[in-house]
């Protein structure tokens, strides 16, 4: 029997029978024992950021990856609230290949929102769950060098493209056991705040901390072929989808960061709907999965998670 309960299933019953209790904890425990130690990147936003059941939820979630061992590192989205703010305060909102076009106003409309309220709210839900979560930017230690990110040699203002990341003061929070919370803001060498793609910078930082795995917090159930979501796709399949273009919006940098990670040795990422309860740990620790699992060509095709 698998362990992949739906919520459907259970509605009205009130209450999980013992066998079932036991197929979730023996289907779960390879995976517990397997990841131990292990560090994992959690890209957070969509749904599951704004619905405050789902980002309960989720906080818990990631609590959860704490208590049984493994080291997860968050870093935090924020699209809707940005857009509403914005608005609010006269500054257009345009997109380019998933990449929000960033003015000067903007700028400093991202760090105020990104680094200043919605990191301190995800850093305090993670606490409240019993977390012991720290808020960063990219400017704090000068975990990021930027410079302008200039898509198809567009110009789409203050967005920052990330040249290097410096794991050492992510580790170093790792080891003494708190969790990082992200924000996707940095400044260059010159002060200058720039606004950066939170699936881009999700995408360096797992590749820059050697992270086992990589997990997009997303409003589908995936990747979606011919409007079904994928199971599995290797990086072979991704990047072809890319080349030939059946992807874009905001899918389009979440693959090309998912390659970036794949590429520096990421062994697992994994594009989960947020707005489904306890996506990150049903994806995780169940055999069948919940969303779309993208792996290296030849490296653990046919096997999840």
């Amino acid at each position: 029997m698998s362990a992949k309960i739906r919520a459907d299933k259970l509605k009205g019953a009130g209450f999980i029978d013992p066998d079932t209790r036991t197929a979730v904890l023996e289907e779960a425990l390879p995976y517990l024992r397997r990841f131990r130690g292990a560090t994992v990147v959690v890209k957070y936003g969509g749904a599951a950021m704004v619905d405050d059941a789902l980002a309960d939820s989720w906080a818990r979630d990631v609590v959860f990856l704490e208590h049984v061992g493994m080291r997860p590192l968050v870093v935090h989205g924020g699209g809707p609230a940005m857009t509403k703010t914005m608005k609010r305060m006269g500054v257009e909102t345009s997109f380019v290949d998933g990449h929000r076009v960033t003015s000067a106003d903007g700028a400093e409309i991202a760090e105020m929102v990104l680094s200043g309220r919605l990191n301190k709210e995800v850093v305090s839900r993670i606490n409240r769950a019993g977390g012991r979560a720290v808020g960063l930017s990219g400017t704090d230690a000068r975990l990021m060098r930027i410079s302008r990110h200039t898509p198809g040699g567009k110009d789409i203002g203050f967005v920052g493209r990330i040249d290097e990341i410096d794991p050492e003061p992510l580790e170093l929070m790792l080891e003494a056991g708190y969790t990082p919370v992200l924000s996707s803001t940095a400044a260059d060498d010159e002060g200058q705040p720039f606004n950066i793609n939170a699936d881009m910078v999700a995408g360096a930082v797992a590749a820059a901390m050697n992270a086992v795995k990589l997990v997009f917090m997303t409003d589908v159930p995936g990747v979606l072929l011919d409007g079904r979501p994928a199971s599995m796709l290797s990086d072979v399949e991704v990047r072809r989808l890319v080349d030939r273009q059946e992807v874009s919006g905001g899918m389009l940098p979440k693959l090309e960061a998912a390659l970036q990670a794949l590429d520096a040795g990421v062994s697992r990422v994994h594009l989960v709907d947020g707005r489904m309860p306890r996506a990150l740990l049903l994806e995780f620790f169940t055999d069948e999965g919940v969303g779309t699992l993208l792996t290296r060509e030849g490296t653990g095709q046919g096997v999840r998670p």
